[in-house]
């Protein structure tokens, strides 16, 4: 199998609330992942669209002041 370079995020959710995620990603013809990859880009367009623009200098900004 061929490494990508994808991160990795592990979550941690409530039982009934992943099965209902399930549910919705297999009407919607996406898997669990893929649908909340579909959710995140909404977040991010819509926060920006508020916001403004999420630069690179801005996200490392954030992991240097850690």
């Amino acid at each position: 199998m061929a490494k990508d370079n994808m991160p990795r995020y592990t979550m941690r959710i409530d039982r009934t609330l992943l099965d209902k995620l399930q549910y919705i990603s297999k009407y919607e013809g996406r898997t669990a992942n893929k649908q909340l990859e579909q959710m995140v880009k909404r977040l991010v367009v819509g926060f920006e669209s508020k916001h403004g623009e999420i630069t690179e200098e801005m996200i490392n900004e954030m992991y240097s002041n850690n």
